[in-house]
């Protein structure tokens, strides 16, 4: 099966490239090259996953990805020279769930863009994971707070269900991202920045995920006691 990748990037022979790599890997890339184009071709049908560049003409890659999340949970990786860790940090709170600097090598690209789709389109999984009020249906994708659907993108979806199936136990920020199948550098926060994104989702209901100080994260302690 052929996956569809949109490329939002104004560098053209960037893209160009991705498309000659990834097409012999099943992959039919079509390409952006502005923010406002970008924002728009992402939330069409038939797109399966999105890489982002930051620095893009009209609305800048942050704006871009806030468009995305505001109607589509579509896997994001921001790919970009800018390999600060603030600016990291904010492409993942901005909503994306990978971010990888243009000095990637292409076997590391299309890892995490395999695992990214891989994740997001299993519908083979039947397990279900409830507690706190909320209930997560891995094979639908789908999960709840109360009878109200949380819009969750996948990242947060990953860690929530995998934070869930723990069962009370503590999560080192390593193993979630194994539970998760993540590659993410641990130590640029990700982990963290997922966890105040979900926990604002979550609402009222944000206890449920409590901090471990200097270990991990759990689910369900407040409820428990």
């Amino acid at each position: 099966m052929t996956l569809r990748v949109l490329v939002i990037d104004d560098d053209r022979m960037m893209c160009q490239l991705l498309t000659e790599y990834l097409a012999p890997h099943g992959f039919e890339v079509v390409s952006s090259h502005t923010g406002e184009e970008g924002a728009a071709r992402a939330l069409s049908p038939g797109i399966d996953a999105v890489i982002l560049d930051v620095m893009l003409p009209g609305i800048g890659g942050f704006e871009v990805i806030r468009k995305i999340r505001a109607r589509s949970a579509v896997p994001v990786m921001m790919l970009t020279a800018r390999a600060q860790e603030h600016e990291r940090i904010a492409g993942l709170d901005a909503g994306a769930d990978d971010y990888l600097s243009k000095t990637f090598s292409h076997r590391e690209l299309l890892a995490r863009l395999n695992a990214l789709v891989r994740r997001t389109k299993a519908k083979d999984s039947t397990e279900i994971a409830e507690g706190g009020g909320i209930h997560v249906d891995a094979g639908k994708r789908v999960a709840r707070r109360g009878t109200v659907q949380l819009h969750l993108t996948p990242a947060e979806f990953d860690i929530l269900f995998a934070l869930m199936k723990a069962n009370g136990r503590v999560l080192t920020r390593e193993r979630i991202l194994q539970a998760c199948e993540r590659s993410m550098d641990v130590t640029d926060r990700a982990v963290d920045v997922h966890i105040s994104s979900l926990r604002r989702k979550l609402g009222e209901d944000a206890a449920v995920i409590e901090t471990v100080r200097s270990v991990g994260y759990r689910f369900g302690v407040a409820e428990q006691e």
